[in-house]
């Protein structure tokens, strides 16, 4: 790998001690505060717009993201070393291209690279045009064009809206009757609104699903620990889909596996990056179905996961500061993993996630070094009381050597947590074996 010539101690070419801005306001933005907050390299952490769980580890700023003068006039005027843009909706808009126009350092990649995960259709042109193995999947833009497509295709139907949906574009259709209503909800009701103009009809693909996230520079990359997302909303995998309500890491998986998806994914990924002259200075997260041993790729995402960022980071031995800087720069630094494991609980708000109640009061305990909250969807009421003020609100995550001390410790902590009509799952890491397929 290239590295950047910097100081022994993080320090940027100046030789002073960094400060960052952090964009996003969710529980993983609470992890990248922490981890930042924690580096020799940084000597102060913003974050806009933040939530009330990181007061205690960085400098809340209230400006309006979309305003991208106003990020960019604050970040001149701080001298702000470099941004870490955490969620996709600012960099799908190019927040990071107006940044480095003013030749500000960003940790997130352009607004190109970014509809690798803005738009499903983009991606899934990108994909076969690398040659990554993929579902068959047709664009469909109204009912009766996805009830024709489904014609050629056997349930479980999976319907994809084109756009940004928040995590929860991706329609899981049993029957006909269920596909012909998620397309009447998609084009009809428009609930994601110009998100859902255009779908996708995918083929289904029966297998199990992880995450591999890597960092790259558009050139080179360098693969996280695998991580296990959990989707639906309660246990045994059922309800409906949603942002995430939970994570384990590292999955087990058999090495020729793991090496499989990095030489048929990840790799035919990150040199089409390079053929289209994508600028990207960032994460690439792929979704990845293995069906009978053979990965193939769901979807991109173009910034850390959430919930996985808060399981991955805790086991990366390398200071994170000087990792965001170098890769801000264009340069990936080599990456040391310690051997523990890390567990994820999300706390979700009553309701979630159709209809989410908030201004719940909560009550939460004190943290520990291996085991802490991370606030996702909090706020403070005018007396101070702690209330839910999103859908997922809470993330427990708990640090051990071994995985099922870790998962002890973090339902330990989930327990103390008085939040009415909170929804979790009991059943997250269930299915954290080793696989054996080749």
């Amino acid at each position: 790998m290239i590295r950047l010539k910097t100081n022994n101690d993080g320090r940027n070419k100046k030789g002073d001690f960094m400060k960052v801005l952090v964009i996003g306001s969710g529980g993983r933005e609470h992890a990248l505060v922490k981890s930042l907050s924690e580096s020799k390299s940084i000597k102060k952490v913003f974050v806009c717009p933040g939530n009330v769980g990181m007061q205690a580890q960085a400098k809340i700023i209230s400006m309006n993201i979309k305003d991208h003068v106003q990020v960019v006039q604050f970040c001149l005027v701080n001298k702000i070393d470099f941004v870490v843009i955490g969620p996709e909706d600012p960099l799908v808009d190019g927040l990071a291209d107006s940044l480095r126009a003013e030749k500000i350092r960003v940790f997130g990649p352009s607004k190109q690279a970014a509809q690798l995960e803005g738009s499903k259709i983009f991606a899934k042109k990108f994909m076969l045009k690398a040659n990554v193995p993929t579902a068959d999947a047709e664009v469909v833009n109204s009912v009766a064009s996805t009830m024709m497509a489904a014609e050629t295709h056997q349930a479980p139907y999976i319907l994809k809206a084109d756009g940004l949906a928040a995590g929860k574009g991706v329609s899981i259709c049993k029957n006909l009757d269920e596909l012909k209503s998620a397309a009447q909800q998609l084009f009809e009701k428009k609930i994601f609104g110009a998100a859902g103009a255009r779908a996708l009809l995918e083929k289904n693909l029966p297998g199990y699903e992880l995450s591999i996230l890597v960092l790259t520079n558009g050139s080179n990359f360098q693969a996280l620990p695998l991580a296990q997302d959990h989707k639906r909303l309660k246990d045994n995998d059922v309800g409906p889909n949603t942002g995430g309500m939970g994570t384990v890491a590292p999955l087990k998986i058999a090495n020729s596996l793991e090496q499989k998806i990095i030489r048929k994914i990840i790799e035919p990924s990150v040199a089409q990056m390079k053929k289209d002259k994508m600028l990207f200075r960032g994460v690439l997260f792929v979704g990845v179905m293995v069906v009978d041993g053979e990965p193939y790729a769901l979807e991109y995402n173009t910034r850390f996961g959430d919930p996985e960022t808060q399981v991955l980071l805790p086991l990366i031995k390398n200071d994170l500061g000087k990792v965001f800087y170098l890769l801000s720069n264009g340069f990936v630094e080599d990456l040391q993993f310690n051997n523990k494991s890390a567990f994820c609980i999300v706390n979700a708000a009553p309701g979630y996630p159709e209809q989410v109640q908030k201004n719940v009061p909560i009550q939460i305990p004190a943290n520990t070094d291996e085991a802490y909250i991370l606030h996702a969807g909090t706020a403070k009421s005018p007396d101070g009381q702690l209330i839910s003020a999103g859908g997922r609100v809470l993330n427990i995550v708990a640090i051990d050597e071994s995985f099922e001390k870790a998962k002890q410790k973090a339902y330990a902590l989930n327990a103390q947590i008085q939040f009415e009509g909170r929804q979790f799952r009991t059943d997250l890491g269930s299915y954290q074996f080793q696989r054996n397929e080749t």
